[in-house]
């Protein structure tokens, strides 16, 4: 026989912390609901010295107000916090660390505060546990880095404590379930306290603690790019994207990572992409967010399906008016939810095409360089092939024949992963390079690995304004290394190139040119651009989009 007590130590030490806040808080505890101004109070009661504190930082949504209150707590009561966190976007975030309440990090991204935790990782003030793709983070909530403590973000909460997350409501249900079902505490912030919730995203009895914040929590439109910075090298190789790998594969579902290069093909899609005969051929299925720059494909019919990992600001009313495209609640509003939407783009998305800092001789990429650990987010696991049973489709299917062509192995696909960079990025650094930094990184981390963003054997095309190496097509290390140099232009490793190999992987159709697609390159003008600035959006939506503040210039 167990010990009485032995099966059930959270349940009771749960409840001991929900006492102490309720002795605490006395009589502003209002049911769930307590005033802003006694969180200190209340984190100070539920918060234990080493717990493990899951702090919702998103892509978008930011639980700000509980960060920044966070900071605030006393050392000597509260330390050695093990801090559970998707993106460290705030300078809380790392405020936290900086005034010893918290010592351990496991997370998934910090592009904001990539330098500054480089800093601290390397002053020892900080001990990170590891860089997660957000799938993996996620997964290990539910197995050995289960939060005891989840500071969470809503749109709003009624008086019985259940939560309306809106448009985004990101990572909340999934940091909420894996704590409050193994016996932790729920705090979220909100908005507003309303009596009836347009939807019920989070249920009370999940919920622990609610907390209407002084002001309305952040949201960062990550995703938005102005059309007006697209240049005509990008519009080139948007132009060898449709023609050479979209057409030629006839993706339908796909993800597109972050940045001007990307944008530059959703607003090609329905003027070059169109004039070629691909609507309904391509592109129509997304695991994507919201982006401003798809409204114009939106609108000639190009896109069926949007399934997003998170909202983008001044979407709302577009998404309201188009239901057929994104998900939506019985409100109107759109419900992201971004582990499903990384599950989508891991097992339900044949391409994956996305930027990074560097890429080696092997073809495999990373974000993290010297003086900056950036992170990965969701680009390893939307751009990695699943090794495992796959349903088929065309796209699939013919990247499987071309890797596997004459040899002597069973018939499989294998999912489309694209890096598409330009040779050499801000402030002319080369983006191919012998040797990734994060070789070195891992030596001054002390990691046990380099930690690399994607790998090269999951890489299937190199696309550059040289043109697109086709790397499932090489059939030996060589024959791979020389594709990578024949497409990375005037940088060192381009102009290490054996020019008469390329030349032959280029007859061989291993290395393509615009000219040998057949396109001109006269052509790659911004007028093919379906919107060439931000107004040109807010018109192709029918004045439903409205840009934040940072984005109009009208």
């Amino acid at each position: 026989m167990a010990p009485s007590g032995r099966w059930n130590t959270l349940q009771t030490n749960r409840q001991q912390r929900l006492q102490r806040a309720i002795q605490v808080l006395g009589d502003d505890l209002q049911g769930t609901v307590l005033p802003a101004g006694r969180l200190r109070d209340l984190l100070h009661a539920v918060l234990e010295s080493g717990d493990r504190v899951c702090l919702e930082g998103n892509n978008q949504k930011q639980a700000d107000f509980l960060a920044k209150i966070l900071t605030q707590l006393d050392p000597a009561r509260v330390h050695d916090l093990h801090i559970l966190q998707s993106v460290l976007a705030l300078p809380e975030h790392l405020d936290i660390f900086e005034n010893g309440i918290a010592s351990k990090l496991d997370f998934s991204f910090s592009g904001p505060q990539a330098t500054r935790l480089a800093k601290l990782a390397s002053a020892g003030k900080l001990n990170i546990g590891a860089i997660h793709t957000y799938l993996e983070l996620y997964a290990r909530y539910f197995i050995d880095l289960t939060p005891r403590v989840a500071l969470v973000a809503a749109q709003a909460a009624d008086r019985q404590g259940n939560l309306y997350t809106g448009p985004n409501t990101e990572d909340t249900p999934t940091i909420v379930e894996a704590t409050a079902f193994k016996s932790g505490i729920v705090i979220a912030q909100v908005n507003e306290i309303v009596d009836v919730l347009p939807r019920v995203d989070i249920p009370a009895d999940w919920v622990n603690f609610v907390v209407p914040a002084p002001t309305p929590h952040y949201i960062e439109p990550l995703f938005t790019r102005d059309p007006a910075l697209i240049s005509e090298i990008q519009v080139l190789m948007a132009m060898m994207a449709i023609k050479g790998i979209y057409a030629e594969y006839e993706v339908r579902r796909l993800n597109h990572g972050i940045g001007f290069d990307t944008a530059a093909i959703e607003l090609l899609l329905p003027t070059y992409a169109a004039s070629l005969g691909l609507k309904g051929k391509i592109a129509s299925h997304w695991a994507l967010n919201p982006h401003p720059a798809l409204i114009p494909a939106i609108e000639a019919g190009f896109v069926e399906s949007v399934h997003s990992f998170g909202s983008e600001l001044g979407m709302e009313d577009y998404i309201r008016a188009r239901p057929d495209i994104f998900f939506v609640g019985a409100d109107g509003s759109m419900r992201s939810n971004r582990a499903l939407s990384q599950a989508a783009g891991h097992y339900a998305c044949d391409m994956f095409i996305g930027s990074t800092l560097q890429i080696d001789l092997q073809g495999n990429s990373s974000t993290a360089t010297l003086g900056r650990i950036a992170g990965f987010g969701g680009a390893p696991n939307m751009g990695a092939d699943a090794r495992g049973r796959r349903h088929a489709s065309p796209a699939w299917l013919k990247a499987g024949r071309e890797a596997r062509q004459g040899k002597n192995t069973i018939p499989r696909g294998q999912k489309l992963v694209v890096q598409m960079v330009e040779t050499f990025r801000e402030h002319m650094q080369p983006a191919f390079v012998e040797t990734l930094d994060a070789w070195q990184l891992a030596e001054q981390a002390k990691m046990a690995i380099p930690p690399v963003m994607i790998y090269g054997d999951d890489v299937t095309h190199i696309l550059t304004e040289e043109g697109i190496a086709n790397l499932l097509l090489c059939r030996t290390d060589e024959e791979r290394e020389q594709a990578i140099r024949g497409v990375a232009g005037y940088t060192p490793v381009g102009l290490g190139r054996d020019k008469r190999m390329v030349e032959n992987l280029r007859d061989r159709g291993i290395i393509r040119r615009a000219e040998d697609m057949g396109i001109d390159k006269r052509d790659a003008t911004r007028d093919l651009l379906a919107a060439k600035n931000m107004k040109d959006l807010v018109r192709a939506s029918e004045g439903l989009y409205q840009p934040p503040k940072r984005f109009r210039n009208w």
